[in-house]
Formats: C-alpha cells, structure tokens, sequence
C-alpha cells in the first residue's frame, strides 16, 4: 500500500476539502462526482446510498481514482488511485453523520431519506501523486 507524503496530509486530515470520485460506468466511461470523505491515516472512507450510480459502480469494479483539491490553494492537490477494499452498511450511518460534522458543522446528515441504506467504502491506495 502506498503513504500519503505527510506534506499533503493536511488535505485529508485538517482541511475541509473535497474529493472528486471517479468511478467506472458499465460501458467502460468514467464517472466523476464530488463526495465527503475522511481519512484513518492509511485508508480513505466515503460514503453513499445504496443503489446509486456510484454505488452500483463500486460494487462492480472497485478500481477508483480520487482528487483532493486543496481549497486554499486550488494548483496545490493530491491524486490517489486504489481499489475499494470494504463495502459495508454496518456503522454507515454513524459515518455519515461524522462526515456531516466535519463538512457543515451538524451533529446529523440533514439530508437522510427515510427510505435511504447508508454505505461507507474503504479505499486502499495504490498509488499517490502530488502537485503544488
């Protein structure tokens, strides 16, 4: 597995920056959306409902690249490409709400759908690129 140079780890730890998810469609074209996420120093988490596009997505071809643009300083950033290693609903909710906290301040995510099955991925990174 490869580090994050602690030069840029402020981007996954201190910074309230976002991660620009790009995931495999099923006829081979990418898909890119914004998402939350955090970092336990060796994995990155993000989170989602189930049955979403990059959900289905991420169920079916786990390779993933993610940008971590730093919100001061928008040439500065950290790309990570790796694989999801763990896809589950257990604690998802819990997890959501954590990410609300850091991303607006909320002790809940304010926009749960009663209906709505949360999931966290875990992402392992193979390899990491910086800029800035």
């Amino acid at each position: 597995m490869t580090t994050v140079p602690d030069g840029f780890k402020d981007l996954l730890t201190a910074k309230k920056a976002f991660a620009n998810l790009a995931t495999i469609n099923p006829d081979g074209t990418p898909q890119v959306t914004p998402v939350w996420f955090d970092w336990d120093g060796r994995h990155l988490r993000i989170n989602s409902a189930k049955g979403r596009v990059k959900d289905k997505n991420l169920r079916r071809t786990p390779t993933v690249a993610l940008c971590i643009q730093d919100p001061d300083n928008p040439y500065r950033y950290v790309q990570i490409k790796g694989r999801v290693t763990q896809v589950t609903e257990t604690g998802a909710d819990a997890h959501i709400d954590a990410l609300a906290k850091k991303y607006l301040g909320q002790d809940r995510y304010p926009y749960r759908k009663a209906d709505e099955v949360r999931v966290t991925y875990v992402i392992a990174p193979d390899r990491v690129q910086t800029m800035g």
